[in-house]
């Protein structure tokens, strides 16, 4: 691991149990769950082609999918002190011949990435829709910004990962289980044709609260619901796959 300068609310992670290391703030910045099952349930090219992740955050996504791949990544974050909290992931594990981080607006990631030119893009986007009055929320805030729509919503977001992949190419995202028939009203309405789904419930008996989804530009109808994942036991302890997910091999997906 390469010497990395932090900031005082800053800290190195073990990344789960693989031979990498993240940077993270509790002020700032700090991965869930969520980006984990997503990097883990797209269908990454494995050799051949192009990957991808857009609303980057820290760069996660990013690092644990080249365990799966050793195709080309790219990765878009508005946010400055997101963004370079990303390039310094990626030069801590010294992927930097491999994963490039851009600073930008992913509604406008076309110009500066090229129309159509990735096998895969992901996406863990802000879920909460911003409604009524939006006093509350400081659009300086890394947290709100992650968190809600104010610079991104659902709908930008398809639209910007329709153009950006090949025809033939997939999407994957991960958002709340509420809003999934939002989602792929959307996809749908950008060419995005939803292939494969799964639901996650947080235990047993619970209603859900995440959904991982994958879709095809310009493919034909054919939605296959992958079996439900459930986080934890009724004991608080995870369940068998989500610890394998965790603490066991991250070479396939979900």
């Amino acid at each position: 691991m390469k010497d990395i300068t932090l900031y005082l609310d800053e800290r190195i992670d073990d990344l789960l149990t693989e031979d990498m290391k993240i940077i993270q703030s509790k002020e700032v910045f700090c991965f869930s769950i969520d980006s984990v099952l997503l990097a883990r349930f797209a269908s990454v090219p494995r050799t051949r082609g192009r990957i991808l992740d857009l609303c980057t955050g820290s760069g996660v996504v990013p690092l644990l999918m080249s365990v799966r791949s050793r195709c080309p990544i790219d990765a878009v974050e508005i946010q400055d002190r997101l963004y370079d909290m990303a390039v310094r992931n990626v030069t801590l594990n010294g992927l930097e011949e491999r994963i490039t981080v851009h600073q930008g607006d992913v509604k406008e990631a076309v110009q500066f990435l090229g129309y159509g030119r990735y096998d895969m893009v992901t996406c863990n986007p802000p879920y909460m829709p911003v409604t009524g009055d939006a006093s509350f929320l400081n659009k300086r805030d890394h947290v709100a910004i992650a968190r809600h729509e104010i610079m991104l919503t659902l709908e930008e977001m398809i639209a910007a990962s329709s153009r950006l992949v090949r025809p033939g190419g997939k999407v994957a995202y991960v958002h709340r289980s509420g809003r999934l028939a939002e989602i792929m009203d959307q996809m749908r309405k950008y060419d995005l044709e939803p292939k494969r789904l799964r639901i996650v419930y947080p235990k047993p008996g619970a209603e859900a609260n995440m959904v991982l989804i994958e879709g095809i530009r310009g493919a034909k109808p054919d939605l296959k619901v992958l079996p439900p994942l459930i986080v934890y036991r009724e004991d608080g302890q995870y369940c068998e796959e989500i610890h394998d997910i965790y603490y066991g091999s991250k070479t396939e997906e979900l």
